[in-house]
């Protein structure tokens, strides 16, 4: 019987060539399988993996270590592809299979910035739509997230032959190699973008578009500290985050009037149903509508 750590070995190297999943999900799969290796009781590492050890697993992170709802989830989901592998690879039974596990799926509205926590972001980048001069410690990557929603992996993949000769469009390689074309509409956010191409290809010609300080690829987690830093400067009261930004551009989009299907098209979604989040209206749009609305001062008149 081949070993689990082996196993876990040739899941998430099938999940990096064939699947062309993001390194922050083999990322996520890998500290996932690793609390399920070291939990797993050392008699049953020689032993098949069955659903009455899947329900003590289960057990375990419910009650003893009380972890939320979200953290079971995503680690029993992580678990479920990694055995639907080994099925159909023939190295071992799906103990899955039959069991109806059912987890009560909490609700929770995408968390945006509002508008004024956007524009203070956005200044403090170094970035503002009205100026007609560039600061040269701009950080247009902020801009960016929020002109047009690509995640953070996206952002820090892209290369200087994925922007357009204008600069108004960028080819996007999203999840499950699911290319897209994104635009940016913004004369100002365009200028700027152009005017680090040609910075980078003075330097360079090709390669990574966005750098981190030692001159590699900007990573995700260099960009998190480069956020966490214009935050301060914003001061925001709360911690801000990169798919927080992707969910202000949905939401900004979605309270504008723009369709659905547009907003799901720019994301990369698959399927609407997970665009559809976005269609909550917001705490601020309820406001401005209800004060258009002005029903009592509507029946004085």
């Amino acid at each position: 019987m081949v070993k689990l750590p082996n196993l876990i070995k040739k899941f998430l190297t099938f999940c990096s060539i064939e699947r062309h999943l993001s390194d922050n999900t083999l990322l996520a799969y890998s500290y996932d399988l690793a609390d399920f290796r070291r939990w797993l009781p050392a008699k049953s590492r020689s032993q098949p993996i069955t659903t009455d050890i899947l329900r003590a697993y289960l057990e375990n992170m419910r009650l003893e270590r009380l972890q939320s709802t979200a953290t079971i989830r995503r680690r029993l989901a992580c678990l479920r592809s990694f055995f639907r592998y080994l099925h159909d690879e023939g190295l071992s039974s799906d103990p899955f299979v039959g069991w109806r596990l059912k987890l009560a799926r909490r609700k929770r509205l995408p968390r945006a910035l509002s508008a004024d926590e956007t524009a203070a972001l956005l200044a403090s980048a170094g970035f503002s739509p009205a100026r007609r001069r560039s600061r040269l410690n701009e950080r247009i990557e902020v801009a960016l997230m929020i002109a047009t929603g690509i995640r953070v992996g996206e952002l820090c993949k892209l290369d200087l032959e994925d922007i357009s000769q204008d600069a108004a469009s960028l080819r996007i390689r999203g999840k499950g190699s699911r290319d897209r074309v994104v635009y940016v509409t913004n004369p100002e956010l365009r200028r700027a973008l152009r005017r680090r191409v040609q910075d980078r290809r003075r330097l360079s010609g090709k390669g990574a578009l966005f750098l981190n300080q030692r001159g590699s690829r900007l990573t995700p987690h260099a960009f998190r500290s480069q956020l966490a830093g214009i935050a301060r400067l914003a001061n925001s009261k709360r911690r801000i985050t990169p798919h927080m930004l992707r969910h202000t551009a949905a939401t900004l989009l979605i309270e504008r009037g723009v369709d659905i299907r547009i907003v799901q098209r720019l994301l990369g979604h698959s399927s609407i149903a997970t665009t559809e989040i976005y269609t909550h209206v917001s705490d601020e749009a309820l406001r401005r509508t209800l004060e258009r609305a002005n029903v009592i001062g509507s029946l004085a008149a």
